[in-house]
């Protein structure tokens, strides 16, 4: 064998390792170009690539689109561009962009500037910097939407640009991806199936030093490398999208001693050509701005709440002291008129009778605010509106005038509400003297009722559920100003003259309509009048009859003995003397733990019990629920000027003397219960 065939098998051997390594090469260049290939295919930024060529116009005077990708479409407004001029595209517009991009070729620079793109909705930043060998005449351009900021995980999910076809060299695209992605200055990494960083651009690089004080290596493990708690959150958000999800997370991210921003992170899952994950990668906005400043925003928010809260509070204070003042300035001079020596009857009576007028006009006062607030104690029950309509229609003649015409529309069919009666009636009264007010005392009123029918949206609140039964108001007065449609439910707000209206009348309407589980709505066109519709639960014809009213005449006590439980002394010794002049006798005790005392285990030596509702530890109303299963024989009265779960809950059947109470109506009170 020749010395030449000897050495052919190890230079065979040396070729063939030598084509091997370079194979391998390409290969491991391919997986870092699918990697990049899929980076920029995802971003919402477009991109292209333009060559100055010559024309009968002269040198370097057009220039023709090489490469543009799916965004730059989207942005520009401009499809299939590859391949054609600007002048072909665009026409006469072209020359102004021909002589911005052709600053870069004449001076090798980049340039940056920001565009609006009036037509189509949008704000843009362009950057163009020379591409290629440094005395060529091609332009790279990357317009990013800087409308579209907040919305860039869904962009990236865009995965629609296909530049495969357009390039030929892989090493050319390679760098022209990497060149895109280091241009974001969004923080952007990707990495593979064991959570290895596979790329990252340098937004991602100063980021990471930024916030955790570390330069970020291809082939770290990041949720190994961060604060434990945030590496466990980052571990299951990288999971995630190596499953196939895409989501957007917001969440702080850094270390406590360095800097912690608030981020906004888009995660997809990343694919090769043929659909398959290979990894994944995240796209990340710092909002710690957005977040601090809707913070801010908030915060005013919450100061201007409590302080319209503390305007509503002082305008109500004030109109409760007003009109309490007035009250109680007859009041007080009654009663020195009163100790006048020699005093003639007639003026004593005349005195008195004020005392005892201006005491119930402070009572309906106080019940007024107690129905705005929803806080009266209501005794609800199955009322026809038609028969209610007629039962009052004279009434609402009466006040509001001969000049007035009050007419009627009301179905035939039977329309019934379970509601209290008394207030029903005060809110049509209230409504009839607003409406009558509003024309001047002149004018028509008209009364409609609807039966089954269904409540609109009313300030803001959702449409109510089941069915409601719709009495309404029309008046053809001066309307009433849109500035002041959000304030006319206030306690004490009026467009009335001095004198001529307390500002409870509507208050007292609202009230009564929320508490029934209805509401009021309202509609005016200034100049023409208003009409107010009053919603209110429809209730089964079948239902509870109305309770007749019961009229007991003051009667004396015969020496019966009642037990007063009232925590108030003032009002436990007038209690106590009004019902010796009644003829009773009476045990005063301060709270309900004294009256079980008292009362020991059958109530013996006592005929009736006489409670306030509202004292400290336990309340008369489960003083009466304890002694109706001990001592059902012993009849109990409750009284409260208001009581939250009377409110909430009703009365339960028991009887109530809503305060302030007169003598005639606690003797009658007392008669019914020791008579039943």
């Amino acid at each position: 064998m020749s010395i030449a065939e000897r050495n052919e098998p190890d230079s065979l051997r040396i070729e063939n390792d030598r084509l091997r390594a370079e194979l391998e090469r390409y290969r491991e260049r391919d997986r870092g170009e699918q990697s990049y290939r899929a980076l920029f295919e995802t971003m919402d930024e477009g991109f292209c690539i333009i060559e100055f060529v010559d024309t009968p116009r002269g040198a370097l005077t057009d220039y023709v689109h090489l490469e543009a990708n799916g965004a730059f479409s989207k942005h520009c407004g401009l499809p299939d561009a590859a391949g054609r001029t600007a002048r072909d595209m665009i026409g006469d517009e072209a020359e102004a962009w021909i002589a911005t991009y052709r600053q870069v070729i004449d001076t090798g620079e980049p340039i940056h500037f920001e565009l609006e793109l009036t037509s189509m909705g949008k704000h843009l930043q362009v950057s163009a910097w020379p591409n290629g060998p440094a005395d060529g005449l091609q332009v790279a351009i990357l317009f990013k939407d800087l409308t579209e900021r907040r919305r860039a995980e869904t962009a990236l999910a865009e995965l629609n640009a296909t530049l495969e076809e357009q390039i030929e060299e892989r090493s050319a695209a390679l760098r022209l991806y990497r060149d895109i992605v280091q241009s974001d200055g969004s923080p952007v990494f990707a990495f593979d199936m064991d959570m290895r960083i596979t790329a990252f651009n340098k937004a991602h690089e100063d980021a990471y030093f930024r916030v955790y004080g570390v330069r970020q290596q291809i082939g770290d493990i990041l949720p190994d490398q961060v604060v434990p708690e945030q590496g466990v959150l980052l571990r299951e958000h990288m999971a995630r999208a190596l499953a196939g999800e895409s989501f957007v997370i917001r969440d702080a991210f850094g270390r406590p001693d360095l800097e912690m921003p608030v981020w906004q992170i888009a995660f997809n899952p990343l694919r090769d050509e043929n659909g398959r994950i290979i990894g994944g990668f995240h796209h990340a906005l710092d909002i710690t701005a957005e977040v601090h400043g809707r913070e801010e925003l908030e915060r005013t928010q919450d100061a201007l709440r409590q302080s319209q809260k503390m305007e509503a509070i002082g305008q109500l204070t004030g109109g409760v002291a007003h009109d309490f003042n007035n009250l109680l300035t007859v009041i007080r001079g009654s009663v020195d008129l009163l100790r006048r020596e020699g005093l003639p009857v007639e003026k004593r009576q005349r005195y008195l009778d004020a005392i005892g007028s201006t005491a119930e006009r402070a009572a309906k006062l106080t019940g007024q605010l107690l129905a705005f607030a929803r806080r009266q104690t209501l005794e609800p029950e199955a009322i026809e509106v038609r028969d209610r309509l007629e039962a009052i229609s004279d009434m609402l003649d009466s006040i509001t005038g001969a000049r007035v015409r009050v007419r009627y529309d009301v179905p035939a069919e039977t329309c019934t509400i379970f509601a209290d009666v008394s207030q029903f009636e005060t809110a049509l009264v209230n409504l009839a003297v607003n409406a009558r007010d509003a024309m001047n005392g002149e004018g028509t009123i008209t009364i409609r009722l609807r039966c089954d029918a269904p409540m609109p949206t009313i300030r803001n609140h959702g449409p109510g559920m089941g069915r409601f039964v719709a009495i309404a108001l029309t008046d053809t007065g001066t309307g009433i100003d849109p500035g002041d449609l959000e304030r006319i439910f206030e306690p004490f707000f009026t467009t009335k003259g001095v004198g001529k209206g307390t500002g409870l009348g509507l208050s007292q309407v609202f009230g009564f309509a929320k508490q029934s589980g209805g509401d009021i709505d309202v509609q005016s066109i200034v100049g023409e009048g208003s009409t107010f519709t009053l919603y209110l639960p429809q209730a089964n014809a079948l239902g509870r009859e109305r309770k007749p009213a019961v009229q007991s005449q003051a009667m004396g006590g015969e020496g019966r003995c009642v037990l007063v439980v009232e925590d108030n002394m003032d009002v436990g010794r007038f209690a106590t003397q009004l019902l010796d002049d009644l003829g009773y006798r009476s045990t005063w005790v301060t709270s309900a733990e004294e009256a079980l005392d008292q009362l020991g285990d059958d109530g013996d030596g006592f005929d009736i019990v006489f409670s306030d509702v509202v004292m400290p530890g336990m309340g008369g109303i489960e003083l009466a629920r304890r002694l109706a299963r001990d001592m059902p024989a012993l009849p109990v009265i409750l009284a409260s000027g208001y009581s939250h779960v009377l409110a909430t809950e009703g009365t339960e059947g028991m009887e109530l003397l809503k305060k302030p109470y007169s003598a005639s109506q606690l003797s009658g009170a007392l008669q019914r219960q020791l008579e039943r």
